[in-house]
């Protein structure tokens, strides 16, 4: 938006060039009058385009719940998510660092349920996270990396998981109505 609104004022400023070589074929009082009746128009429309961009720079924010695990040799995820009507966003990640991929299929089913459960158990305490959001990132106040990405055109939520240690991880998340037990 804003380098639509410098155009217009080199547009204006080149109109007024043009009216002051005018003028001088002119009296004085009436291009004097023409240039500033050009120059309120001006100020007039710079002033329109501001307030139009502050109104529309807000992009519709996605509300709803939204819940996944992610899980490979080495890492656990369990996710909960919920953006209410008024912006508040709830966000909770418990998770596991550990050798996975030696633990059977059961094992692991059960460690899985018991980061679950454990998310489910704290979920009533969980409080809001303040993030900006630019249509599709939720970051930080202030902050780059994304902690959560909206995809608006396909419905999808994905939140991404950072640790020290390790790359960033991608955790997809399925919108729900009631978040399971």
């Amino acid at each position: 938006m804003g380098g639509s609104w410098r155009k217009r004022a080199r547009c204006s400023i080149n109109t007024a060039n043009l009216l002051e070589s005018i003028a001088k074929e002119n009296p004085p009082d009436k291009a004097e009058q023409a240039m500033t009746a050009m120059f309120r128009r001006g100020f007039t429309a710079a002033l329109l385009l501001s307030a139009l961009a502050a109104c529309s720079g807000h992009p519709a924010l996605p509300t709803g719940r939204w819940q996944g695990v992610y899980e490979d040799g080495n890492l656990i995820v369990a996710a909960r998510l919920e953006i209410d009507k008024n912006g508040h966003v709830r966000v909770s990640a418990p998770n596991a660092i550990g050798d996975f991929a030696g633990m059977s299929d059961n094992d692991r089913a059960r460690f899985r349920a018991g980061l679950v459960s454990r998310l489910a158990n704290s979920w009533a305490v969980v409080g809001n996270v303040p993030l900006d959001f630019d249509g599709k990132a939720f970051r930080k106040p202030g902050g780059v990396a994304p902690q959560l990405e909206w995809d608006a055109n396909a419905h999808r939520m994905t939140m991404i998981y950072y640790s020290g240690n390790r790359a960033s991880v991608r955790v997809p998340l399925q919108a729900v109505e009631d978040f399971d037990s």
